[in-house]
């Protein structure tokens, strides 16, 4: 069928809605109530594109005087002002215009603008472009009419979507919101231009784009429930209600099935056209330490895995009481309570600042391959316990010092869910016998959990975080590094590993991280009377950025630049403290993002940095388009490398590969290291030495020559390169070249995260 057959079908299938529009147009009087310019303008502009490309895509000049320039309309109203929506000669770009109705004429205006630019369905819009009426102003009902026609045209891709939701605020009802903001139970949405007072407290179908609402499309329901509410204060003939972030006062004379100190509650409110007819409290409560967070359950010590209710809910109720996510609930503490309602948990109370003192670590198998193991076998040098079996038949079973434990899947023991090993004795340490790390078979502080799942076993050790720190630090730098930089190496691990216990990288298993390179390396190595010393002297303490714990990124060897948080594509704003400068006293930043400007900038050997003794920090190897036909298939015999973007720092962003079949191109730093890198490269490094066997290469902050083509047609490309690890945050060697220069812990974090302080861990929330 061909595109003119298309667009036949498609008016056909409209042909109702063409007519009852010609008879609004030409035969009806207006009805009641209209639309403002300003709100259609709104409608019409985020229906054609998102609001930050409204914003960028507006003329230099605005077209209204400077003194409207800050009115929400402004922005719409010029963007279809430059994109020929809006005529400034007809529609003159004043605050009477913008608020005034929108006409026949205007909507004329958008319908043949549109049919410019849309591929199809636009036939629909012409009844719009030849009225006789244009000066007559459009009714409420009639401008949405036409603007699900001009939405069908307009945003064939489907921009514009549709959400049913509960509307539980606006300006109108909540003291101290922003202007213009819909409170609903799927979150914050904006709704300039429109009513929305009128449907508080009802389910409502809405247009949406984004988080802005363009129409109220219908009212769903005027009976509606606000689910596992937090009641915060009741005075006899009112109840407030905490309802997503947001206090609502109600009227509850005579709903309620027991008044009697109900503050501090979790209840449903139900409600009918906006009044309250029925409030059920829910009272019943239990507390005990997460264990894991799953998806649909909770498993709490003492109670064994509890369902969560659909619309389960969480609440900070210390300092300024606010709702929280599921995200936010902390495996491996006792900080919540739990409300229980039906067998199901339906509310989780937070109830007090947590004092984040310990962290719950998976130990991974031999070279780290797997979360997974198929026997795990334990002992410990003093006597141990080994607890087993369901929540109402816990078994104990006494272990010898020394003796070994050995658990295989399929061991009756884990029935009845987690094994819990520990020492008998405060200080007792365990040795996991069947693993294997760099300091041969691992002892661990703490104790120990095993599960069972699907691919095998989990082995989960709970241990205090500075214990933790003592066989992280000297995992990540060399115990021989001046004290003042392995006291900032333990203050940005400590910082990371906070971060990670407020975060749900494992909550299913209840862990917050795993012993690899994916978080930190822990117990790789032995402990140090000098990392023992880091932790010790910066006990308790974490960087902090406007008092956040921050993203404290670090790697090993700098290339004389670092590079900001846009390395992994993020925005850098969202880390101001990460900095692209020169790794010297200077701490200038350098233009480096040429390739002839950086690659004489990554060939200067002598090039000042507080890192530059360091055997990593230059670099060479030498490719092939043969090595490199192992990750890279489809071009054909490669004969080209360029890096055709770079990073601030000269990081490269964006890389070309040419065959003779044709080219593909690469982004990231990521996936630039990894398909260039191979095991077969041999790196030739600043101090004479050479080093082969990773994967990937050690940085991206890489200049590539074609170093010609032999006989058999096999290209060669040298790789000079600086640096190990993706040059955000902190280098640890330059950290080492700062200490040895005789600067301090606090001088070493300021240079790498400006702007940031240190605080203790009690003091931040």
């Amino acid at each position: 069928m061909d595109d003119g057959k298309k667009l036949i079908n498609w008016v056909a299938g409209v042909a109702t809605l063409i007519v009852a529009l010609l008879i609004v147009i030409v035969v009806l009087e207006p009805r009641e109530g209209g639309v403002s310019r300003a709100a259609a303008s709104r409608a019409v502009a985020l229906t054609i594109a998102p609001k930050d490309e409204i914003e960028e895509n507006g003329p230099e000049q605005s077209f209204f005087p400077e003194e409207l320039q800050n009115e929400w309309y402004v922005k719409y109203m010029d963007f279809l002002y430059e994109q020929g929506y809006l005529d400034p000669d007809t529609c003159p770009a004043t605050e009477g215009t913008a608020l005034s109705e929108v006409t026949y004429g205007e909507l004329a205006g958008f319908a043949a603008a549109v049919r410019e630019t849309a591929e199809q369905g636009t036939e629909v819009l012409q009844v719009y472009e030849n009225t006789s009426h244009s000066d007559r102003q459009v009714s409420r009902e009639d401008f949405w009419e036409f603007y699900d026609v001009f939405r069908s045209a307009a945003d064939q891709e489907g921009n514009v979507k549709e959400l049913t939701t509960d509307l539980y605020g606006t300006p109108d009802n909540v003291d101290g919101a922003a202007p213009w903001t819909a409170y609903t139970k799927d979150g914050r949405y904006l709704f300039e231009g429109l009513s929305l007072d009128s449907y508080i407290d009802k389910t409502i179908r809405f247009l949406v784009r984004d988080q802005d609402i363009l129409k109220v499309d219908v009212v769903v329901s005027d009976e509606i429930v606000y689910e596992n509410a937090w009641i915060s204060g009741f005075s006899g003939n009112s109840v407030t209600i905490f309802i997503g972030n947001i206090q609502r006062e109600f009227p509850v004379r005579g709903v309620l099935r027991n008044e009697e100190e109900i503050s501090g509650q979790i209840g449903d409110l139900y409600l009918e056209n906006g009044t309250p007819v029925r409030l059920v409290l829910k009272t019943e409560r239990i507390t005990g330490t997460v264990l894991a967070v799953r998806d649909e359950e909770i498993e709490i010590e003492g109670y064994g895995n509890i369902p969560l209710a659909e619309n389960f809910k969480i609440y900070r109720t210390y300092g300024v009481l606010r709702e929280q996510q599921k995200d936010d609930i902390l495996v491996g503490y006792h900080m919540q309570e739990f409300v229980v309602a039906d067998g199901e948990i339906c509310a989780a109370l937070t109830t007090e600042r947590p004092e984040i003192d310990n962290i719950r670590v998976l130990l991974m198998t031999d070279q780290f391959a797997s979360l997974f193991h198929s026997e795990i076998t334990l002992s410990c040098d003093t006597m141990a316990v080994l607890e087993y079996g369901d929540e109402q038949d816990r078994k104990t079973q006494s272990v010898a010092a020394g003796e070994s434990v050995t658990i295989r899947t399929g061991d009756s023991r884990l029935e009845g869910g987690r094994i819990v090993f520990r020492s008998a004795n405060e200080g007792g340490m365990i040795t996991v016998e069947s693993l294997t790390r760099a300091q041969g078979t691992p002892v661990y502080p703490g104790h120990m959990e095993i599960t069972s799942e699907e691919d095998g076993l989990l082995l989960l050790n709970e241990v205090d975080l500075e214990e933790y720190l003592k066989r992280v630090v000297p995992s990540e730098m060399p115990p021989t590094y001046e004290i003042e930089a392995l006291k900032a190496q333990a203050i940005c691990a400590r910082t990371y590993a906070w971060r990670q216990i407020q975060g749900s990288a494992y909550s299913e298993y209840g862990a917050h991280v795993d012993d690899s390179t994916n978080f930190q390396v822990y117990n790789n190595t032995n402990v140090f009377e000098t990392t023992n010393a880091a932790v010790n002297e910066t006990f308790g303490q974490l960087l902090a950025y406007n008092g956040t714990p921050i993203e404290t990124f670090y790697y090993s060897t700098s290339a004389g630049h670092s590079t900001d948080g846009s390395v992994w594509g993020a925005d850098p704003s969202q880390t101001p403290y990460l900095r692209a400068v020169s790794i010297n006293d200077a701490g200038q930043t350098m233009d480096l993002t040429s390739n002839e400007t950086f690659s004489k900038f990554i060939m200067d050997l002598d090039a000042d940095a507080y890192d530059s003794d360091f055997a990593m920090f230059r670099w060479n190897t030498v490719t092939t388009s043969e090595i490199l036909a192992e990750k890279i298939g489809g071009v054909g015999r490669i004969t080209g490398l360029t890096v055709t973007e770079r990073g601030p720092g000269g990081i490269a962003r964006g890389l070309k590969v040419v065959g003779t079949e044709g080219s593909k191109t690469f982004s990231g730093q990521s996936q630039i290291r990894s398909i260039l890198g191979n095991t077969a490269l041999v790196y030739n490094r600043k101090d004479g030495s050479t080093y082969t066997g990773w994967d990937t290469l050690p940085s991206a902050f890489i200049y590539i020559e074609n170093s010609g083509t032999d006989e058999k047609q096999v290209t060669s490309f040298t790789i000079y390169g600086g640096g190990y690890g993706h040059g955000a945050g902190m280098s640890q060697n330059a950290a080492q070249g700062m200490a040895q220069e005789g600067k301090t812990c606090a001088e070493i974090l300021n240079f790498f995260y400006q702007g940031c302080e240190v605080l203790d861990i009690g003091d931040v929330s």
